[in-house]
């Protein structure tokens, strides 16, 4: 990538690597911490990812606009500082304007900075490409994270709880708490440990990882049982 300017291949390329191809959540299997933890209900799992998604690219094109002046001997840790500055103002703004949210996520918020997405992308591509190219590839990472959070989250809520955007009202305020969709009466009490617990997690993200390889899988399969038969004829 040698011009600053995105062109369309490019951000097209970009924009499959972040939200398939490389999926942070999927392929690459990082920050696995977030997703197995906060994924329990679709809005938790979506808030964060979206804040993560903000961080990523915020930091992209910092670390892109930086990189010809931090020596190559001290670039992890001002990236790290970068990095961390950025996720103190989302958590500031969250806490503000969010504050219920922001206790539901806890801690989550502030470990955006030890994030193996964020760092690694910030090494791997951000330090090495033009701000445009960096920017696209951070928010589509972020982005990426946010849908398998999105998917994992509505599993689990749903098998968990028999709800679906349960705590809605924490982000749109209280009118959205009739927007939760019940599908298993509230008078029922219904819960499904095992699906909202930490293995529920793992078992959910096995079931997604499964689910691509195998969709991916497909061209391949069809190919050589294609090759099978022309060759038993």
């Amino acid at each position: 990538m040698a011009g600053f300017g995105l062109t369309g291949l490019e951000a097209r390329g970009i924009i499959r690597d972040g939200l398939w191809r490389q999926n942070a959540g999927l392929v690459q299997l990082l920050g696995l911490c977030p997703v197995l933890a906060v994924s329990s209900s679709v809005v938790n799992g979506v808030s964060l990812g979206l804040a993560t998604a903000l961080v990523t690219g915020l930091s992209g094109a910092l670390i892109a606009s930086l990189r010809h002046w931090v020596p190559d001997e001290l670039r992890n840790p001002v990236f790290i500082l970068l990095i961390a500055a950025l996720v103190t103002l989302v958590e500031l703004l969250m806490r503000a304007g969010l504050p219920e949210l922001y206790a539901v996520l806890g801690i989550f918020i502030p470990l955006i900075t030890t994030n193996c997405i964020v760092l690694a992308r910030a090494e791997a591509f951000a330090s090495r490409n033009p701000v445009p190219h960096a920017a696209l590839d951070g928010v589509m990472m972020g982005l990426g994270l946010t849908a398998v959070l999105a998917v994992l989250g509505g599993l689990r809520e749903l098998l968990g709880r028999g709800t679906l955007l349960s705590g809605l009202e924490l982000v749109l305020g209280e009118p959205a708490r009739n927007w939760v969709i019940h599908l298993v009466p509230a008078s029922a009490h219904y819960q499904f440990l095992l699906a909202l617990l930490p293995p529920g997690a793992f078992l959910g993200l096995a079931l997604l990882v499964a689910a691509k390889q195998w969709w991916e899988a497909r061209p391949q399969t069809r190919a050589a049982a294609a090759a099978l038969l022309i060759g038993e004829q």
